[in-house]
């Protein structure tokens, strides 16, 4: 709801920077896509190597802090 906020100051402001913001975003979502995925596969992959080390911790009883 911001985000429509602030483009609707934007287009009254300077509508035409406004409506190129409108038509490029579609673009820029498209190239950031990849970003993000991988940044979801780093985020999974350092959750399995923590898993992975702190195994033998679990195994032995330890419960990790709240």
């Amino acid at each position: 709801m911001l985000k429509f906020l602030l483009w609707l100051i934007l287009f009254v402001l300077c509508w035409p920077l406004a409506l190129l913001a409108l038509l490029l975003w579609p673009l820029v979502w498209l190239i950031s896509l990849p970003f993000r995925l991988i940044g979801i596969t780093f985020e999974a992959l350092f959750a399995f190597l923590r898993a992975l080390l702190m195994l033998p911790a679990r195994m032995l009883g330890h419960k990790p802090a709240q």
